[in-house]
Parts: structure tokens; sequence; C-alpha cells
């Protein structure tokens, strides 16, 4: 006698492997970083840009529509999460965001050393390694001032490290020997 199949179909084989690829065990979930990436993440990540710098363009320094000015990501992200942070993320105008697409941040700077000048000044906040490499790009006497942070009316005014030790601050420190 032979055995009878279901109505309505053939037979199914079930795979030895889990959905995971691997027949050992299940590939655990990769998560790259602690910062959340969602929209609201982004969403925050833009007002807090827009109150340190005001709607402009991190490479072009145009003043741009606050409702119109787009997020880049200066490392490209090409699908990974970990770029997703807010030490990689710089307000743009849709212009420069189409030009630079997912070009190498260091092959777009170099097509236009205004764009180095701009991402000096609106890019402190990046990565330590993306600000070293922008330094490098420009000479000390060619390094503009940094703008000041958009500050609330009212709001008291920091003062510099030069105003509280005086220019030769390194030296006046108490932490110091000698």
């Amino acid at each position: 006698m032979t055995a009878k199949r279901p109505a309505g179909g053939s037979r199914r084989r079930r795979s030895r492997r889990g959905k995971g690829g691997s027949a050992y065990a299940p590939t655990p979930k990769v998560t790259l970083t602690s910062h959340p990436t969602g929209r609201a993440a982004y969403s925050d990540t833009r007002e807090w840009l827009l109150e340190q710098h005001g709607p402009v363009c991190a490479y072009c320094e145009r003043a741009v529509a606050p409702r119109s000015i787009t997020l880049d990501h200066v490392t490209p992200r090409r699908g990974q999460t970990a770029y997703d942070r807010r030490d990689n993320l710089v307000l743009c105008c849709k212009a420069c965001n189409a030009a630079k697409k997912d070009q190498a941040i260091l092959a777009f700077l170099l097509g236009n050393r205004k764009r180095v000048v701009a991402l000096y000044k609106y890019g402190q906040h990046l990565s330590h390694q993306l600000v070293e490499m922008v330094k490098d790009l420009l000479p000390l006497e060619e390094r503009p001032p940094l703008p000041s942070a958009h500050r609330k009316k009212g709001a008291p005014r920091r003062k510099s490290a030069a105003e509280i030790f005086g220019e030769l601050g390194h030296s006046a420190s108490p932490y110091r020997d000698g």
C-alpha cells in the first residue's frame, strides 16, 4: 500500500537547517550601535544640529530653509547601522547630498577646497578620526574661526578655556606639575 498524500498539494520536505543558515546554531541578531537609529533618532539628531548650527549646509555653507535641509552620512553607511550615529551625520543641502552620494568623504572634500573649510566649521561634533582628517587637510593659518553655537535668547554664554585660563591656559592649569 502507498501512503496517501494530503489533499491540495504535494509532500514537502523539512529542511534540517534552521532559518539562520547554520545547522548548528541560529545566527544571532547583530546590533552595531547602542544609539537608536530609527526615524525618531534621526529627527532628534536633525533638531540638535539645527540648534547647534542653524539650517546651514556643512559642505557649501549655503543657508537652506529648515524644512528642506537633509542629513548626510559623512562616512557612507552602505546598509550598516553603525554609521547612523550622531557623530557621522551633518546637515546638508539637497544639491550637496546628491553630489556626494556614496562617495568617500576624502574624495568628496578634495573635489572642492571650500567643502573642507565648511566641514571644519560645521563638523566639530563628528568622530575624532573625521575631525582630525579635516584638520590635516587645512593648514593652521587657513583654519577659520569656529562658529559659535546658536543659543536661545537670554541664555548665558559659556566662557572659553582661553578666557578662563588665559592664552597660555595649559601652563596655568592647576593639574600640571611645575
